[in-house]
């Protein structure tokens, strides 16, 4: 569809509705949540029969909830077609050679699963397949006339949680799509940014359609690398990554992407507040112990990272020591930013403490101590007043730092010390984007994911093509994931009250509940029957809960399964020619309607 197409219904679709009968599917609601479950998506899936857990970040998906994953999947096939990707199937198995190139097996770690065939070859469950799409195209493409091309899967994927919790939120088996772009150039037509536009665009599509309300939001790559990326986080309280936006001019980032306006620098000139003192601090695992056991806020002290340079960055420093106020953390993405450098790592602790840096105890003093040691100091901690730091030795710690008495000449060399942003964001914070404005902060749930990957996987597993000038060059690829089942739990966590869950009815795995108060009645089935081929018709999904229980129980069960609307057949409404109709988001009773007007009416609430 296109971007004039997502203010429809689902049931502008051409496709017919179907309808269910309870009895007849697999809906076990139950009054108990799992005794781990703290979520609200984990506690309402699992009480309204859509999950059940089968191990350890692991789940059934039972009908209702499988209903909704097909619904989204629908939504992103028909929006990545639009957009003008094709649709194909890989492998979840990898084996582990496609490795050999990117060395992504180190990145991922132990999220990684890894096993062993019979014949004694590793192999991995696939946690994303970019090596396996990048071989791929390796053995189908030869030449520039042949791309841009886009292709995506919807597909399980893997990754061993060390913890998985919150239900679908964090597990360890996972339903996903994932795109793979591929191009010559990153400008203009058929190059890179063409396509992450329309990826954009598309994602927009998806989750407007889906009923949620999202933020895009600026992030790192992380693992899989790349020159830039945007998530797509649905806003929620419960939510478990933090967003900093800007209210002026809507910028949005997370934590470890999110940039500040200029924050006033100090001139590193003040007078010491006393003499250097050194204070014993054994066995203190962190900046708040450590301020406790020598009476210091922590925002009066210094907390130094120390990171190792890459060899092939050909810098005339080897580390860098980032000092921020320690209460802040140090933000790698703005180190390697300040420091004008692209390859760093957390350094090595044996290395560091051979090259003499006392780890856990580093002061901005080790720029003059250690060769080829560049110091980034941030904006907030740059200012005078009492400090107190790390004494350069294990075990220490020091009160009365001071800038100037204890790093001296090296603060006048632009080469070895640098005053900056690199930290991460803060509410409060100035905007970056609109003079005045202060940062906000909001709480979300990642559900989808854009790369421009560059030449990352192409240069690394030797991708490349004949280009219009018969010059041999590396294809530039773009990546897009999204969460499938993800965005089921998340759009739960978004929707939902004291009594269960709420569906958008896009992704409703039913729109209307056909509720019978006497299954066994003639003239209640007889309306019912003729009101779901009705609503069917239209292309309405409905669900008749022919059950024979007591109409408690039915209404409890309705509240919690949380389709959208409810039809509930009774004697006395149908005496009065009618059906009573209430939604689901509708606080009070409901009302009586006749039984001509229903289906006009569930379909304007559908399309409302």
């Amino acid at each position: 569809m296109t971007t004039g197409s997502i203010k429809k219904a689902v049931v502008s679709s051409v496709r017919s509705g179907v309808c269910h009968r309870w009895s007849k599917s697999l809906i076990p609601t139950t009054r108990e949540a799992p005794n781990d479950a703290e979520t609200p998506s984990h506690i309402l899936l699992h009480r309204a029969g859509y999950i059940r857990q089968v191990g350890a970040g692991i789940y059934d998906y039972l009908p209702l909830a499988n209903r909704v994953l097909n619904k989204v999947s629908d939504i992103v096939r028909e929006e990545m077609d639009a957009a003008g990707a094709t649709e194909l199937l890989m492998p979840a198995l990898e084996p582990f050679e496609l490795f050999e190139g990117t060395k992504r097996h180190l990145d991922y770690g132990d999220n990684l699963f890894k096993l062993k065939d019979r014949k004694g070859r590793d192999n991995a469950l696939a946690p994303t397949h970019e090596e396996v799409i990048t071989q791929l195209m390796m053995g189908s493409v030869s030449s520039y006339k042949q791309l841009p091309l886009n292709l995506y899967q919807v597909q399980t994927k893997f990754r061993d949680e060390a913890r998985p919790r919150a239900g679908l939120l964090r597990c360890r088996e996972f339903i996903m799509k994932d795109a793979y772009s591929f191009h010559m150039h990153v400008e203009g037509p058929g190059g890179l940014n063409e396509a992450y536009d329309a990826m954009y665009r598309a994602y927009t599509n998806i989750f407007t359609r889906c009923g949620l309300d999202f933020t895009a939001v600026e992030a790192e790559s992380g693992p899989i690398g790349g020159s830039a990326s945007h998530e797509f986080m649905v806003n929620c309280a419960s939510g478990e990554d933090t967003i900093l936006k800007c209210p002026v001019s809507g910028y949005a980032a997370n934590v470890e992407k999110c940039e500040t306006g200029e924050r006033p620098k100090g001139t590193l000139q003040e007078r010491p507040t006393g003499e250097w003192t050194e204070v014993h601090t054994p066995n203190l695992p962190g900046i708040t112990e450590v301020g406790k056991a020598m009476g210091v806020k922590p925002e009066r002290m210094l907390k130094t990272i120390v990171f190792s340079v890459d060899e092939s960055e050909g810098t005339p420093f080897k580390w860098i020591i980032a000092t921020v106020r320690g209460d802040h953390d140090v933000n790698e993405g703005k180190v390697k930013a300040l420091a004008g450098v692209k390859k760093i790592a957390m350094a090595d602790e044996k290395a560091a403490r051979a090259a003499g840096f006392a780890i856990g105890y580093v002061s901005p003093k080790c720029v003059n101590a250690v060769p080829g040691t560049l110091l980034l100091i941030d904006a907030d901690a740059s200012h005078g007043g009492f400090w107190a730091t790390g004494a350069d030795k294990a075990d220490y710690h020091a009160k009365h730092f001071n800038w100037r008495r204890d790093v001296g000449a090296a603060l006048d060399d632009a080469g070895r010390v640098k005053v900056g942003d690199v930290r991460n964001a803060l509410e409060g914070d100035p905007s970056p984007r609109a003079a005045g404005a202060k940062l906000v902060t909001g709480r979300g749930i990642e559900v989808g994911h854009i790369f421009k990957l560059g030449t990352k996987y192409s240069d690394a597993m030797g991708f490349a093509i004949l280009d219009d000038k018969q010059q041999k060059r590396s294809v530039i690829m773009g990546c897009y994931g999204i969460g499938v089942s993800r965005t089921m739990a998340a759009s739960v966590e978004q929707n939902n009250d004291a009594n269960g869950i709420c569906w958008p009815a896009p992704i409703a795995p039913y729109q209307v509940l056909i509720t019978l108060m006497k299954p066994d009645d003639a003239k209640q089935n007889e309306v019912a029957g003729r009101l779901a081929c009705e609503l069917v018709g239209k292309g309405i999904d409905v669900l008749i809960d022919d059950r024979d229980e007591r109409a408690g129980v039915k209404f409890k069960d309705a509240d919690l399964i949380g389709l959208p609307i409810r039809l509930t057949l009774g004697d006395k409404a149908l005496e009065q020619g009618g059906v009573e109709y209430k939604t689901r988001r509708d606080p009070g009773k409901g009302v009586v309607v006749p039984i001509a007007d229903v289906t006009a009416k569930c379909l304007a609430a559908i399309n409302g």
